[in-house]
C-alpha cells in the first residue's frame, strides 16, 4: 500500500471515531472537495452545514433497528471516489413540462436535461487528494425550537432511493401534447365566462390573473386540473382585521356613492364575501348552459371553499376563484413575512411588496361554522414570482450548468401528499391537508437554506429527505406559519385537529423508512 493511501485510511478511521452513529440518509455534514473530478460527482461530499439540523440516527433504515445500525464509511479528507458508470437513461430530463394550446395559458420554460443520478452506494474506493479540503463554513442556524444535531460526514450517494426519486420525477413529467390539448379546452371555457362576467353589474372590470401550479411549473401527474383567478380592482376601501387573525378581513368602502355597482353586496356597510360569491357562482352556472361545443357542469359547492369548480368533458377540473385586487400598502400583519432577504435579496423583497395584493372569499372559521362576511389575504401571484425566479443566483436553472433541485423537491413533496390522500381517502384524516401546506413548508426551508449549492441536483436524495424532515417537524410541533403572515398558523388546532396531523406524520415516517412504497415500483 502506498504511504499516501495509508494516511487516508488512518484519517478515515479517526473521522469515523469522532462522529455519532447515524443512517446515511440523515447526514448533513462535510463540504464537497472542489478538486474532485467532474466525472464522479456522485461520490462527492455534501456541503458543510447543509440544511441545518440532521435527523435522528437510524430513521432512514428499513430493516435494522436504530441501535444496531452500522456507521457509514467516512472518506478521508480530500479523498477521490471511483468513477461510477453512467447509463443513458439517467440523463433524461426530469423537469415537468407544460405547453399552452391557446392564448391565455402561457407556455412554461423549456425542459432542461437533469444531471445524471448518483452512483451505487457500494463504491468505497478512495485515494488521498494532493490538495487539502478547505475548512467547513459557518453552520446554518436552524429555526427556533427545532433540534440541533452534530454534522455527520457522509457520501452523497449513500442516500437510499435517489434513483427511485429520479424515476418518480420522470413519471410526473407531463405530456406536451396532453397539456396543450387540455389548456386549449380550458381557455375556451374561461374566455366565454370572462366575456359574460364583464357584462354583469358589479363584475364589469374583471380580468384574468395567471396563477397556480401550471404557471409555477410545478404541476404534477395529470394535465387535467387547473386553477383560474378572476381579479376585480376595488378602489377606496378600508380593511378591518377579523379577530386578530392577520389573514381574514372585513371590507368597507371609504365612500359609498349610490352608483357603486358593488352596493348590492353590502351587509351593514360591509362587503359580504358570501353574497358576492353567490352572485359570481350564479352567473357562471347560467353561462355554462350557453356553451354548446363543450360539455361543462358545475360541481357541488365545497363548504368554506372560495372556488367555483367546473368539470369539463368529464375529465378536466377547473377551480375558478374571484379575487379583489387592492393597490395599496400590504396589511401590517405581513410586515415580518416574506423572509427572502438572505435568499432572493432585500431589493427583490421590496419590489414584491410594491405589487398589489388580493382578497378571496374564503371565510374565517368560527366555531363549527364560518364568518361569511370575511375575506382572506392571497399572495398567489407572489408565490408564482418566487418559484419562477427561485435562485440566489439570477441565472439559476437557466442552463444545465446552473441547475438546482428546488422545484424537483417541491414536486416530490406534492406527489407524496397527493398519493397519501388517495391511499387513505376513505378515512377522511387527510381531507384538510393540501398542496399549499407543502408549498408553505418548502418556502420556509428555502429561507433557511438560501444558497443554490445547498440544492445541488446531485444531492436530490438528501434535499428531499430534508424537505420531509422539515414537514414532519411542522406536523409534530403543530406549527406552520403562513409564509406571508407569520402570525397565522396553518397547523393550528382550530384549523386541523391533532389526530389528523399525527396520522399524516405517522404515514410519512413509514414511507420514508421504507423508501416510499407509495411512489410505486421502479
Amino acid at each position: 500500500m502506498q504511504p499516501r493511501q495509508g494516511k487516508a485510511t488512518r484519517r478515515a478511521s479517526e473521522a469515523g471515531a469522532t462522529v455519532p452513529e447515524a443512517s446515511a440518509r440523515s447526514a448533513r455534514g462535510a463540504r464537497m472537495d472542489r478538486n474532485e473530478s467532474p466525472a464522479a460527482p456522485e461520490a462527492a461530499l455534501p456541503e458543510a452545514g447543509k440544511f441545518g439540523p440532521a435527523r435522528k440516527s437510524g430513521s432512514g433504515q428499513k430493516k435494522s433497528p436504530p441501535d444496531t445500525q452500522e456507521r457509514s464509511p467516512v472518506r478521508a479528507t480530500g479523498a477521490r471516489a471511483k468513477k461510477a458508470p453512467q447509463r443513458a437513461q439517467d440523463a433524461r430530463p426530469s423537469d415537468s413540462t407544460s405547453a399552452a394550446g391557446a392564448e391565455g395559458l402561457e407556455p412554461p420554460a423549456a425542459r432542461e436535461p437533469a444531471l445524471s443520478r448518483a452512483g451505487s452506494r457500494r463504491q468505497r474506493g478512495a485515494r488521498c487528494s494532493p490538495k487539502p479540503r478547505p475548512p467547513p463554513g459557518p453552520r446554518d442556524v436552524p429555526s427556533p425550537g427545532l433540534p440541533v444535531s452534530v454534522p455527520i460526514l457522509v457520501q452523497r450517494d449513500a442516500v437510499p432511493g435517489a434513483r427511485k426519486l429520479r424515476a418518480v420525477l420522470e413519471k410526473l413529467r407531463l405530456s406536451h401534447q396532453d397539456i396543450s390539448k387540455a389548456a386549449k379546452v380550458v381557455n375556451g371555457v374561461v374566455g366565454h365566462l370572462l366575456h359574460r362576467l364583464k357584462c354583469e353589474s358589479g363584475f364589469g372590470g374583471v380580468e384574468r390573473l395567471h396563477t397556480g401550479s401550471y404557471y409555477e411549473h410545478v404541476k404534477i401527474s395529470a394535465p387535467n386540473e387547473f386553477d383560474v383567478m378572476f381579479k376585480l380592482e376595488v378602489p377606496r376601501i378600508q380593511l378591518e382585521e377579523y379577530s386578530d387573525t392577520g389573514a381574514y378581513y372585513f371590507v368597507k368602502f371609504k365612500r359609498n356613492p349610490k352608483e357603486n355597482p358593488l352596493s348590492q353586496f353590502l351587509e351593514d356597510e360591509i362587503l359580504s364575501a358570501s353574497k358576492m360569491l353567490s352572485k359570481f357562482r350564479k352567473i357562471i352556472k347560467e353561462e355554462i348552459n350557453n356553451i354548446k361545443d363543450t360539455d361543462v357542469i358545475m360541481k357541488r359547492k365545497r363548504r368554506g371553499s372560495p372556488a367555483v369548480t367546473l368539470l369539463i368533458n368529464k375529465d378536466i377540473s377547473v377551480d375558478i376563484t374571484l379575487a379583489l385586487e387592492l393597490k395599496t400598502s400590504w396589511p401590517a400583519s405581513t410586515q415580518e413575512g416574506l423572509a427572502i432577504k438572505n435568499w432572493l435579496s432585500a431589493k427583490v423583497r421590496q419590489q414584491l411588496r410594491l405589487k398589489p395584493f388580493y382578497l378571496v372569499p374564503k371565510h374565517a372559521k368560527e366555531g363549527n361554522g364560518f364568518k361569511e362576511e370575511t375575506w382572506r389575504l392571497s399572495f398567489s401571484h407572489i408565490e408564482k414570482e418566487i418559484l419562477s425566479n427561485h435562485g440566489k443566483s439570477k441565472t439559476c436553472c437557466e442552463n444545465k450548468e446552473m441547475k438546482c433541485c428546488r422545484k424537483d423537491c417541491l414536486k416530490l413533496m406534492k406527489y407524496l401528499l397527493e398519493q397519501l390522500k388517495e391511499k387513505f381517502k376513505d378515512k377522511k384524516h387527510l381531507d384538510k391537508f393540501s398542496s399549499y401546506h407543502v408549498k408553505t413548508a418548502f418556502f420556509h426551508l428555502c429561507t433557511e437554506n438560501p444558497q443554490d449549492s445547498q440544492w445541488d441536483p446531485k444531492d436530490l436524495g438528501l434535499c428531499f429527505d430534508n424537505c420531509v424532515t422539515y414537514f414532519l417537524q411542522c406536523l409534530r410541533t403543530e406549527q406552520l406559519k403562513n409564509y406571508f403572515i407569520p402570525g397565522f398558523n396553518l397547523f393550528s388546532s382550530n384549523l386541523i385537529d391533532k389526530t389528523s396531523k399525527e396520522f399524516l406524520s405517522k404515514q410519512i415516517e413509514y414511507e420514508r423508512n421504507n423508501e416510499f412504497p407509495v411512489f410505486g415500483e421502479f
